[in-house]
């Protein structure tokens, strides 16, 4: 067998949704490989040039890690609809998670965190480097936030670079490059509406529009598509994914702010106080204010958005959100949205149909 098969049943195509979860698996751990090392080659070619280049690199692969979903997606769709040739998927799978790498690197200067699944993100390694030079807090301030800017370039470019590398057809790459373009100029406008909802009242908020723009587009959309434009799908498949993933994300992302606040940190690696602290603007907290009280609302107000928001005070808010309703209407919303993504992906030629639904649930299910 050539290193670039998979180990597939005769027919060169896999034919249930365990064989599937296990192709997919493969192509996860060798997509995974493949962009470590390319991360490795990139920063010792930095190194050659200054060290603070070099440091720059390591710090952007510290990032690697998650769920991988997005590469996960990418192989799903093109293993699931025939396509079996690891050397074409995997540079295309890892470029939409360095992707995703980019706009995390991004959003946590946008945000003005230095952690990142519970560890040091690109702008707080480089903040601690300042402040172990001596340097005083404004010279911290900016080294940080040059370093989150490039390293997101970094990313960005290193995306790109992927899918050039990727061997298939000029036609194809060229496809590839545009959805891949389209999901970043997508997540852009849904960042700059979030970035714009911090100075609205919550009740002025689209949070729906926002994740479907911020989240559905390139971490679901996206990675479906691609994959499936690699297999050869047609455009009846590719409208059905986009309802998938149109679907999918939202309730992803419904799911992730729900986490943010009543989640279980030792299992999502999320804290529960720090979209509090933000004051950020979800589709949970819209509820929360539209449908409690007055005295709800001055709790909300008290609370919410307060840098130095403690347990007590999340607990408060968070009595709030259940006893208005809130809550629950968010979670069924989730539901009603999952349910719709499982519709959605039950229309497709399996075992892509049956795998697409436990993605469905293992997503809406996480972390509780």
């Amino acid at each position: 067998m050539d290193d670039g098969e998979l180990a597939l049943a005769p027919g060169g195509s896999v034919r249930s949704t365990r064989e599937l979860a296990l192709a997919v698996e493969e192509v996860t751990s060798r997509t995974e490989q493949l962009l470590r090392d390319l991360l490795d080659e990139r920063a010792a070619r930095a190194g050659r040039q200054a060290d603070e280049a070099r440091e720059l690199w390591d710090d952007l692969a510290s990032t690697l890690g998650g769920k991988l979903m997005r590469p996960r997606l990418t192989a799903a769709a093109y293993l699931g609809l025939g396509g079996h040739d690891v050397d074409a998927v995997a540079p295309v799978a890892a470029a939409h998670e360095v992707l995703h790498v980019a706009m995390l690197v991004h959003d946590d200067v946008l945000d003005h965190d230095d952690v990142r699944r519970g560890r040091l993100n690109v702008s707080g390694a480089a903040r601690l480097r300042a402040h172990r030079d001596g340097m005083p807090a404004d010279v911290a301030d900016g080294r940080a936030l040059a370093a989150g800017l490039l390293a997101g370039d970094l990313a960005l470019a290193t995306a790109f670079r992927l899918l050039a590398r990727t061997p298939v057809s000029a036609d194809v790459r060229m496809r590839l490059t545009d959805l891949l373009a389209d999901g970043v100029e997508t997540a852009v406008a849904g960042e700059l509406l979030d970035v714009a909802s911090e100075a609205l009242a919550p009740a002025d908020v689209d949070a729906l529009l926002v994740a479907a723009l911020k989240t559905a587009e390139y971490s679901c959309r996206v990675p479906l598509a691609s994959g499936a434009v690699l297999a050869g799908a047609d455009v009846e498949v590719l409208d059905r994914l986009d309802d998938v993933a149109a679907a999918l994300g939202l309730a992803f992302q419904l799911t992730d702010d729900d986490l943010g606040v009543f989640g279980d940190a030792s299992l999502t690696g999320k804290s529960v106080l720090s979209d509090l602290r933000r004051g950020k603007r979800t589709e949970l907290l819209r509820l929360a204010y539209a449908r409690t009280d007055d005295t709800g609302r001055a709790t909300l107000d008290r609370y919410v958005g307060r840098d130095d928001l403690d347990e007590h005070g999340a607990a408060q808010v968070r009595a709030v959100m259940v006893d208005s309703g809130a809550l629950a209407a968010v979670r069924t919303l989730v539901e009603r949205t999952a349910d719709r993504a499982r519709r959605h992906a039950a229309a497709l030629p399996e075992p892509l149909a049956g795998y697409l639904v436990g993605v469905v649930d293992d997503l809406v299910g996480r972390g509780h």
